[in-house]
């Protein structure tokens, strides 16, 4: 094994590249993408660190780069963006990615285990990504770091005081589901990394898991100090000087298109088209104070767009009130509203530009869980005032390079704005304290090491927890499996104590290099009773409820990928009204009921008619169904994707066992669609009648020798215990 730590990080949702990031052009793409790629980066610099992978979301489509859809970045020689496709290709909001999120666990499950390297750290930014990297942590025992940015609660509640219902925030935002799956999150990391007190106390505070105070590490993010050099400083050598002149060239122009006086001092505003970073709150405070505009212009960089018209609802209402405002206060010469800024040379060159007319960088939000704009502004010597909010308060108090105001109060924000515009002695030593203050509290490789020291300090003292989780870890035993036997229980397994025996023996013997699974017709709970009556090993996998659920290990952790994958066209109570109407069958007992199953009693009169009538009247009304016809009288309904053989060939798809690695037994018809196809495929000699269809068939093996018996004289007619 390599030296060093191999970390992997997450961030869903999609639109990161190594460098041209597209900050602003849409809701998902603020300055947690650029956190992310910049930590991937400074992580992958630090001498412990072997590996940085950052997972996102494959992306392909006209309106987005061809960067979005290479599935490998190399951003160093030890740093990567891996991108996932899940939910297709398109572009999805985080919103609605929910869905799809098992599915990004299931491919990156596969690709881990076809890279053949397990992570040491599995860290999820935002509540989506949180999600993934905790499921991938649980499924491979290695420790889980979350961040989440932002909080689902705090938004409920912002959205809820300006007006909004808790069923329109439902919709557009499916704001109850993020708060349960975060409650969850923050109840399995092992520890949360946050950018500033507040973060703790005002926004985890409001969760029930997040009371436990040793559960946060408050480790500022950094920036790259380079990018973002003092406005009075030389280009440095590592940059291209060519495109930082070209980025002032065109800057400039673009400004002198909108301002009169382009030589007076720059306000400068920087922020997503969104309501709670009250961009129409700072137009108010400019366009409201006459002696404020004779003093200075103001700019606002509102993300990117093309065509307001095309934007989502909330970017679209912000950007026509500010457009809006912006005649209202006849502000025609004294505000620019620019398209958008290049994020690699002309953002950076934009504080600097704002800096050499002795300007001023304004964060109005209403909150701000950090404020990363803020650290970039300071490190170019701009002076800052930004929001009593958040994360302003940590800079501005490690700083000193600036003053907090209301940002509910225009009146205070323009007061601000005008004190440190007219004062030169004040705006210069709010500008050098922002270029020391960033250096020493905010740079990338501090925080990284913190980071790391926490990592170590949090390992050793939970040390025999972690080791007992990489112990018990079914996904680090799969990953590590390349043959998987999968008996039905039933007649096939069981009926023989002696050969279950030696069965056992010989699972045992091979049991770094076989994985051993159960696939039945009956509920997890009767599957339960028998493993202990019986005293069978317990199994790596159980397909239960005839291939409708799947559980792993001791534990009987349910896979969530293929419930989801289930989930899909299932319309269970419409199917239960349907089937009330016809004679020919009566449910079971509600016991067998599950969520993706519904049982009958089929009428046996009639068979083939009667299942005939069943199909026609399910597929008359347009539904997605399976049906399992079983020992003369069991009918069940299931989803169309589910089946003991479906769920079989998913196992092999999600864990990466190739099929002809894949040894399956049965003794009846349910059995059927997990013997066809490319597994191994053994008839034990007690088989039903029904069954003989089958003999001859390529890879189908019909055993003398009766039940577990059976199955171990078709191991060795494959000779599967040879290797």
């Amino acid at each position: 094994m390599e030296k060093g730590l191999y970390i992997q990080l997450y961030s869903v949702h999609g639109l990161l590249r190594g460098s041209g990031l597209e900050m602003g052009r849409n809701a998902d793409t603020g300055g947690q993408i650029k956190y992310v790629v910049e930590l991937a980066k400074a992580l992958g610099e630090m001498p412990q660190v072997r590996k940085v992978d950052l997972f996102t979301r494959r992306i392909r489509g006209k309106a987005y780069s061809n960067d979005y859809n290479q599935h490998m970045e190399s951003l160093s020689e030890k740093v990567r963006i891996i991108r996932i496709q899940c939910g297709g290709t398109k572009y999805i909001r985080k919103e609605l990615l929910w869905p799809h999120l098992d599915e990004f666990v299931d491919k990156t499950l596969k690709f881990i285990k076809r890279s053949g390297d397990l992570p040491d750290i599995v860290h999820g930014h935002y509540a989506d990504a949180g999600y993934v990297a905790m499921e991938i942590a649980s499924f491979l025992g290695v420790d889980f770091i979350f961040t989440g940015h932002s909080l689902g609660r705090p938004k409920q509640e912002r959205l809820q005081n300006s007006g909004l219902s808790l069923s329109e925030i439902n919709r557009q935002f499916r704001i109850e589901h993020r708060i349960d799956v975060e409650e969850e999150v923050i109840k399995n990391a092992q520890f949360i990394v946050t950018s500033t007190r507040q973060e703790v106390e005002d926004q985890y505070g409001m969760y029930h898991s997040g009371s436990k105070e040793s559960l946060f590490s408050v480790i500022p993010p950094g920036i790259d100090t380079v990018t973002f050099y003092p406005f009075y400083a030389d280009t440095p050598e590592v940059l291209d000087a060519d495109k930082v002149q070209q980025a002032e060239f065109y800057l400039q122009r673009e400004l002198k298109r909108f301002l009169l006086s382009p030589e007076k001092p720059l306000i400068l505003g920087l922020a997503r088209p969104v309501k709670r970073k009250n961009i129409t709150g700072l137009i108010t405070a400019f366009g409201m104070d006459k002696e404020l505009q004779a003093i200075a212009n103001l700019a606002i960089f509102a993300g990117i767009r093309k065509d307001i018209d095309q934007m989502d609802d909330n970017e679209r209402e912000v950007l026509t009130g500010l457009l809006l405002l912006m005649d209202k206060y006849d502000l025609y010469g004294q505000l620019a509203i620019p398209k958008r800024a290049d994020f690699d040379y002309e953002v950076p060159e934009l504080y600097r530009i704002a800096a050499r007319t002795q300007g001023v960088f304004v964060n109005p939000a209403f909150t701000e869980p950090f404020g990363l704009t803020l650290i970039e502004a300071a490190a170019s010597g701009l002076p800052i005032v930004a929001t009593d909010d958040g994360g302003p308060r940590d800079i501005i108090q490690n700083c000193q390079n600036g003053v907090l105001v209301d940002a509910n109060d225009p009146q205070a924000i323009s007061k601000a704005l005008k004190n440190a515009l007219v004062n030169p002695e004040q705006w210069r030593e709010y500008s050098q304290n922002g270029i020391t203050g960033v250096k020493q509290h905010y740079s990338w490789q501090a925080h990284c090491q913190a980071y790391l020291d926490q990592l170590q300090e949090r390992s050793l003292t939970e040390a025999s927890h972690l080791m007992a989780n990489k112990d018990i870890a079914i996904g680090r035993r799969f990953t590590k499996l390349n043959k998987l036997l999968v008996t039905d229980m039933g007649n096939t397994l069981l009926g023989d104590d002696q050969a279950l025996m030696d069965l056992a023996v010989v699972l045992r013997k091979h049991h770094d290099t076989i994985g051993f699974g159960v696939s039945t017709g009956k509920p997890l709970e009767m599957v339960i009773s028998a493993l202990e009556k019986y005293k069978i090993p317990h199994p790596d996998v159980i397909i239960s409820s005839v291939g409708t659920e799947i559980y792993y290990g001791e534990d009987r952790r349910p896979d969530s990928g293929w419930a989801s994958h289930l989930s899909a066209q299932w319309k269970p109570a419409k199917i239960k009204l349907l089937m009330k109407k016809l004679n020919c069958v009566r449910p079971q007992d509600a016991d067998a009921e599950r969520s993706f199953k519904l049982s009958y009693y089929l009428d046996k009169k009639n068979v083939e008619a009667n299942l005939q009538a069943i199909h026609q009247t399910l597929s008359d009304n347009q539904l997605s169904y399976n049906l399992i016809y079983s020992h003369g009288k069991y009918l069940d309904i299931v989803p169309h994707r589910a089946s003991k053989g479906k769920a079989l060939r998913y196992l092999s798809y999600k864990w990466n066992i190739p099929l002809e690695n894949i040894v399956s037994a049965g003794d009846s018809d349910s059995d059927e669609d997990m013997l066809r196809g490319n597994m191994l495929a053994i008839v034990v000699g007690n088989h039903q009648p029904e069954m003989e269809k089958l003999r001859g068939l390529r890879k189908i093996y019909f055993a003398r020798k009766h039940h577990a018996a059976g199955i171990l004289e078709g191991m060795k007619h494959y000779k599967y215990l040879d290797s």
